[in-house]
């Protein structure tokens, strides 16, 4: 990515990771992703907001090169994970005075993941101001959104927002500005799903802090920036709330079919009573497409078989992915079946101990499905129609 002016003095010198495909060595990514940074010329001092993923050193470097950038006073690090901050050290070996302007906690662990010295960091609180002459930086500390380091930084003149992950989307595109498109806002609520839904609470306290300021744009750390931020604080507003839709998510998976028989039982019924329900098979279909759907299901149905003594491993997956992204679910149940014993009902709940949901009464059979179990598959259906006609979601 070329070094691109914003507004006059500030620039994106950011790089796009245009073949990644997986984030974390766990999240899919459907469409690359991009590491922001921005620069920021005040008339005395010059700042550096952010550095990228080491592997794009090189590329950061000619960046800072294309944008004329010959002294640098401070460098501005929001988040210390690695894909922000891991091109510091070399960052501050090209400009050795540069002060690292950073939160207490973002100081320790940019110490202990870099290397960097506590003599090089200027540490910021919520609030802090930083003048560069004519224009100057304001701090807003962040905290759990990702981690417990991260803060906003705002740029009062030119009222932008350089808002870390929060607003972000794992994007690759050559455009600088986000469209209002399909593409778009898909790549940005699959981020939300998998990255900010955990912190549901603190991304909606924030949000509303952030409409309160005004930001002209908002210019987050992966994807492009908002030249509107009504759309995405809109969203984000949405699906940080705590409504849920008339939608039931069924993730399964089935050896020998007795799982999957219960699993069409119950969508059907379900459809008859007018409530959209979606099936997954985790054998063909991964965490990240649940995840999308996980932001504002109202009900959530795990199917799995017992494998030898427990979860088949397929369906612990999911319920162990479900409990760290904590969704808004209303309700969760089991449904299943066992060849001889085993405890996957009780694992499964166990796995799922920090989502807060009142547990539906499990369907969990011996063997193969007979009319007594398309009764409690019935009854199951019954039950959550219920719940969901009670709550005015039908």
């Amino acid at each position: 990515m070329a070094a691109r002016q914003i507004v006059p003095d500030v620039y994106s010198v950011g790089v796009i990771d245009w073949d990644r495909a997986v984030f974390d060595e766990l999240m899919e990514l459907s469409d690359g992703t991009s590491y922001n940074a921005y620069v920021v010329r005040g008339s005395e001092k010059t700042a550096l907001i952010d550095t990228v993923d080491p592997a794009f050193e090189e590329t950061y470097i000619s960046n800072l090169v294309r944008a004329e950038l010959t002294s640098v006073d401070y460098i501005v690090v929001n988040h210390a994970e690695q894909d922000h901050s891991g091109s510091l050290p070399l960052a501050l070996e090209l400009f050795p005075h540069a002060k690292v302007v950073t939160t207490e906690k973002g100081r320790d662990l940019c110490c202990s993941l870099h290397h960097v010295l506590p003599e090089r960091f200027m540490v910021v609180g919520d609030g802090d101001t930083l003048s560069l002459g004519n224009k100057t930086l304001t701090f807003m500390s962040t905290p759990w959104v990702h981690w417990p380091e991260t803060m906003m930084t705002y740029l009062e003149e030119d009222k932008i927002l350089f808002s870390c992950d929060l607003f972000g989307a794992h994007i690759a595109s050559s455009a600088l500005y986000a469209e209002d498109s399909s593409r778009f806002w898909m790549e940005a609520r699959q981020y939300y799903a998998e990255i900010m839904q955990p912190f549901r609470s603190k991304v909606r306290e924030y949000t509303g802090r952030v409409r309160s300021l005004g930001p002209a744009m908002i210019a987050p750390s992966h994807g492009p920036i908002h030249r509107t931020p009504s759309g995405i604080l809109d969203a984000y507003e949405g699906w940080s709330s705590d409504e849920v839709k008339n939608l039931v998510l069924i993730p399964y998976v089935s050896m020998h079919g007795s799982t999957r028989e219960m699993v069409d039982r119950l969508v059907d019924l379900l459809i008859e009573r007018g409530i959209e329900v979606r099936p997954y098979d985790l054998g063909r279909v991964g965490t990240g497409a649940i995840a999308y759907d996980l932001v504002d299901a109202a009900t959530i149905i795990i199917g799995a078989p017992t494998m030898l003594f427990g979860p088949h491993p397929k369906a612990a997956h999911l319920a162990f992915i479900t409990n760290l992204l904590k969704p808004k679910a209303k309700w969760i149940g089991v449904i299943g079946s066992y060849g001889w014993g085993g405890k996957t009902v009780e694992d499964l709940t166990g796995m799922l101990c920090k989502v807060d949901a009142e547990m539906l009464e499990p369907v969990y059979i011996k063997g193969k499905s007979d009319e007594e179990t398309n009764i409690a598959i019935a009854r199951l259906a019954a039950e959550i129609y219920k719940r969901h006609q009670d709550h005015s979601l039908v």
